[in-house]
């Protein structure tokens, strides 16, 4: 919507800016409590362990923490009994494939049942608040009510069929729950488990370099300045200095990708000018197997001035933090002093990506409520307006425009441009976070986020590489951008069967 707009010149009103943050801010904290519980939390947790954890010593652990209130030792028993149970039965489901035992793993087995309890729970808690997304936005995480120029959600107090007060109420209520949720859950348990981890604030750092296009706006123009979350480039790990973006310096290699430029593959192409050309169209992917001098991947290579870009939470929060941002330097420095004052430059880690992604599901779940009292007093002062009315009819579009669209979405900075030629699209490209992240190495041979992460990484045990797994997934990868797992030696690593 953000290019669209931005290419026709179109100014939002107030409702639809604050019904898209409201869309947005519900997803930061259900996704990063997905990703932390049940996509990454098992790389740290010990599920096997956690069957000869004693109960009483859970619940005090558990209390020593946080107020919440399932901490009883009953209910640590009956976790302890129902992971037993699925143990003896062989329904292992999520838990089947971990590597059990691994000499990395370093929770007592009190805190791995604590944990394992916390996993379960939160199932059924982003089940629940996700339904705000559901009413504002229809579906998730692409939400259906986003529309050129507004939303197409009605707000009307006076209609059972808009947002109402009834269904401010409602998304109140989802809104407190996913915020106590966070406070006396996922807080505590990401403060209760660094602990035992802080070798792995001097892993997987990356490239070192740091963007963020900025989120929630603050006022209604396209690819507006005024953020609640700025943007900013922060480069060579150097926080004393944060850069203004400009997205006229975006641009993307194909050098080791699978696919081609029509002026060769050695050059850069800004998104405005960019191909998308896939050259192969055999059966299976065009190799034998993987050299990763020649092309190996499905991302291109997104570059910022020629640098490789980290985007995500840490970006976000490391970026607001040296822009001074009050509420992020706030969290950022509990946490860091809460785990032995630690200085800022720990971040530049991998167990600064969990921490920063804590953090902003901390800050963004405070929001939430203001955002939903700022629609709640324009619904009360009689503004109930959420299109801008604006070009509304593609006759009324320029014959030729173009636009860009900037986004945070939870995994990172998502940039869409447009190219309008005839009042018709004749080019549009996406660069999306899993592509930043997961880049691979570019004509100047220089390395994406992943790759650079991982130098250094100890193993200790090659055919478990629990390790490697820690710090690509502290990025949240997307499986849906691109997946490729290389054995050096040319075995097998794993059989996809497709019926």
């Amino acid at each position: 919507m953000r290019a669209v707009e931005n290419a026709l010149g179109i100014t939002i009103p107030d409702n639809a800016r604050i019904i898209r943050n409201l869309i947005t801010g519900i997803q930061y904290v259900q996704d990063h409590v997905i990703h932390f519980y049940h996509l990454h939390a098992l790389d740290w947790v010990d599920i096997v362990s956690a069957l000869s954890a004693d109960p009483a010593k859970t619940s005090s652990l558990t209390q020593s923490i946080s107020d919440w209130p399932k901490s009883s030792t009953d209910y640590f028993k009956s976790v302890r009994d129902k992971l037993k149970s699925f143990v003896d039965n062989g329904q292992l489901g999520p838990f089947a494939n971990g590597y059990w035992g691994h000499p990395a793993y370093k929770l007592p087995p009190e805190a791995n049942l604590m944990a394992v309890a916390h996993y379960l729970e939160a199932l059924d808690w982003q089940r629940d608040v996700i339904k705000i997304q559901a009413l504002l936005g229809a579906k998730n995480p692409h939400a259906q009510t986003y529309i050129v120029g507004g939303m197409s959600i009605p707000v009307d107090p006076d209609s059972q069929n808009a947002l109402n007060a009834g269904s401010i109420a409602f998304i109140s209520g989802l809104a407190k729950k996913a915020q106590e949720f966070v406070d006396q859950v996922y807080i505590p348990d990401v403060l209760a488990v660094a602990p035992f981890y802080l070798d792995w604030a001097g892993h997987g750092a990356g490239v070192g370099n740091y963007m963020s296009y900025g989120e929630f706006p603050e006022d209604n123009v396209s690819n507006t300045e005024k953020m609640w979350l700025p943007s900013g480039i922060i480069l060579n790990k150097d926080l004393s200095k944060v850069h203004k973006v400009d997205q006229s310096k975006v641009t993307e290699y194909v050098t080791h990708s699978w696919y081609e430029y029509s002026d060769g593959d050695g050059k850069a192409k800004h998104p405005y000018d960019g191909e998308t050309n896939y050259k192969y169209s055999g059966p299976k992917p065009p190799y034998k197997f993987l050299d990763t001098d020649k092309k190996y991947t499905w991302l291109k290579a997104p570059r910022y001035d020629n640098k490789a870009m980290e985007v995500g939470p840490l970006s976000r929060m490391l970026v607001a933090y040296a822009s001074g941002h009050k509420r992020v330097q706030e969290a950022v420095n509990h946490v860091l002093k809460t785990l032995g004052n630690l200085p800022a430059t720990v971040l530049f880690s991998t167990l600064g990506r969990i921490a920063a992604r804590a953090i902003e599901t901390q800050i963004t779940a405070e929001m939430i409520p203001v955002w939903l009292g700022q629609l709640t007093a324009n619904m009360k002062k009689g503004d109930l307006k959420i299109h801008s009315g604006e070009k509304w009819d593609p006759s009324e579009w320029p014959a030729e425009a173009k636009g860009y669209g900037f986004h945070e979405a939870p995994r990172g900075a998502l940039g869409h441009w447009i190219n309008i030629k005839n009042k018709k699209i004749a080019n549009y490209q996406i660069v999306v976070p899993g592509t930043w992240n997961g880049s691979p190495r570019d004509a100047k041979d220089q390395r994406g986020p992943y790759e650079s992460a991982l130098i250094g990484t100890p193993v200790a045990n090659i055919e478990q590489p629990l390790e490697i797994l820690r710090t690509i997934h502290s990025f949240d990868p997307c499986m849906a951008c691109a997946v490729h797992v290389v054995d050096p030696d040319g075995n097998e690593v794993i059989r996809i069967k497709v019926k």
